[in-house]
């Protein structure tokens, strides 16, 4: 992702905390229903408290679609939610996120010449009909190729799905970009990983693989991965359940197999919220994901006891970029009747057709 992330301005810059979250809080007052603010999960705090919308990807891609009378929406997120986002609004709303530098570097790992490339090499190669399958964390690019070669969308919350409307459809199923996701939801499914799928390497011809394999494996998995889920392991599993016995684990699918199939639950942002809120009092959680959602989880939770699955800091650092400096800016700049700053903006082609992949995904529900 190119970033012309501008420096804040001295104003800004120079404002106590205390006047920054003022700052916010006035300026959403003057500009009522001009603007919402969506923050997904793995936000700071001091940027969530501002959030008129919590969520994960699904549920806030849902929340900018059903919003066509707001004007302005600012995307406390990354980059690929904040096209997301425009792609699913009107032409009259317009789409901003506080810092340019928020990217993803999971969506940053499937490039989609390289996927192009790999997808006329499969062909070459004699396969099948194959049906495309992106994780909403991807570029609108991809989601347009996606889209343009009949295939869809999916979260970690409806990765299941999804991947089953796919398999029905064709002989092949392609997976971007996260390897770890497609691979525990097919696994789960009942595919054998050894036997029924295959990782792709971008940077090898036919993705190091024989024709032949291509032709004969179903599930054809990216080789990508989340930089913070890979910090969890197998060993901080076995570590804890020596240590507290008690203790029930739930993580990401974004996380390695070994330890999705080691943990007691695996799940989406939101399916690891829900378990826990449902849990009984004095459970005892350690989870497999980001810091700021596990720690946001235990202080809402105090009846539970609810400790990160790794004991050292796993953030993710593009994400945690936006500050509530940033939002302040990006308000405070509408109030005073500048354009919108930081916009996000697909251009028409790409925006058609990753709409396509995306209704396919919203059709399933």
């Amino acid at each position: 992702m190119t970033s012309l992330q501008p420096a804040l301005p001295d104003h800004i810059k120079k404002l106590s905390d205390d006047d920054v979250h003022r700052l916010i809080a006035e300026s959403r007052t003057k500009l009522g229903s001009q603007c919402v603010i969506l923050g997904h999960h793995y936000q700071r705090d001091e940027v969530i408290r501002h959030a008129d919308h919590t969520g994960d990807s699904l549920k806030l891609a849902r929340i900018a679609r059903d919003l066509p009378g707001t004007p302005n929406i600012i995307f406390c997120g990354v980059h690929f939610m904040a096209e997301t986002a425009d792609i699913l609004t009107s032409p009259q709303q317009q789409v901003s996120l506080p810092d340019l530098e928020a990217g993803c570097e999971m969506a940053d790992m499937a490039e989609t010449w390289d996927v192009d490339a790999a997808w006329h090499e499969a062909l070459a190669a004699g396969a099948g009909k194959i049906v495309p399958v992106t994780y909403i964390n991807s570029k609108a690019s991809l989601k347009a190729f996606v889209g343009d070669h009949g295939g869809t969308i999916c979260t970690s919350g409806n990765a299941r799905e999804v991947i089953d409307w796919a398999l029905v459809r064709g002989e092949h199923l392609f997976f971007f970009p996260d390897q770890h996701l497609g691979r525990n939801i097919c696994k789960a499914m009942g595919f054998n990983p050894d036997t029924d799928m295959l990782l792709w390497d971008p940077k090898k011809p036919l993705g190091g693989h024989t024709p032949e394999k291509i032709r004969n494996t179903r599930i054809w998995l990216w080789q990508g991965h989340c930089p913070v889920h890979a910090l969890f392991t197998l060993h901080q599993i076995k570590k804890l359940r020596v240590e507290k016995p008690a203790v029930k684990i739930i993580v990401h699918p974004e996380c390695s197999m070994e330890v999705a199939d080691a943990a007691d639950l695996s799940g989406s942002t939101e399916q690891i919220i829900k378990a826990i809120e449902a849990s009984p009092s004095g459970t005892i959680w350690a989870v497999g994901t980001e810091k700021h959602l596990v720690e946001r989880l235990a202080q809402n939770n105090p009846d539970k006891e609810i400790l990160s699955l790794n004991p050292y800091t796993c953030l993710c650092g593009t994400m945690n970029r936006i500050t509530a400096r940033h939002l302040a800016w990006v308000l405070d700049d509408l109030v005073q009747g500048r354009p919108l700053r930081n916009q996000i903006t697909v251009d028409e082609k790409t925006s058609l057709s990753s709409r396509v992949a995306l209704d396919r995904m919203f059709n399933l529900h």
